[in-house]
């Protein structure tokens, strides 16, 4: 399975008016956020929080295609929309605690900051019939979806996942339209 890309004649116009925002908007989400659960967050723990995660094209577009391959190996008849990406806020551990980042490289400077963890997804029914976007780890024996472990404990050592963008701060914020 591979990505189609939307700048076909007809479809861009299409899909840029369905992903857009005003500014005016944008900026009451972004104030909305920083001003309550941000200001929550630095004042229980202490810290400075981030308050932006960027990530480079390639990288979202590798595991993109890490998902949809890993899909279509696990089910040949997935469609593309049947697959989705869900967000998970995450947090990096304490710098005292930081040897557990040892196999994924992670600066310490961005000790106890948010972070985005990326779980890919696959729709499928469920016990009524209704489809819903399961978590999804593909593994040596076939796939795994979240409905597969009853324990609420992730199954399995590794799963297929993506985190660390650049957080801001502590990276410079001159370079944001909504600092």
């Amino acid at each position: 399975m591979k990505t189609k890309p939307t700048s076909e004649a007809g479809i861009l116009e299409t899909v840029s008016g369905t992903n857009t925002m005003t500014s005016e908007l944008v900026q009451q989400l972004i104030g909305n956020y920083r001003n309550n659960q941000m200001q929550a967050v630095n004042k229980e723990l202490g810290i400075t929080d981030s308050h932006a995660i960027w990530f480079d094209l390639p990288k979202l577009k590798k595991f993109i295609a890490c998902v949809e391959n890993e899909a279509t190996k696990a089910n040949p008849g997935v469609t593309e929309e049947d697959l989705g990406i869900r967000f998970y806020y995450a947090a990096y551990p304490k710098a005292e605690d930081w040897a557990i980042m040892e196999s994924h490289p992670v600066e310490k400077e961005y000790a106890e900051r948010h972070t985005l963890v990326m779980i890919p997804t696959m729709k499928k029914a469920d016990e009524t019939g209704e489809l819903l976007n399961y978590d999804f780890c593909p593994s040596d024996s076939g796939s795994i979806l979240a409905m597969a472990s009853k324990t609420g404990k992730p199954a399995g050592t590794e799963t297929l996942a993506e985190n660390h963008g650049t957080l801001s701060p502590p990276h410079d914020t001159k370079i944001e339209q909504f600092p």
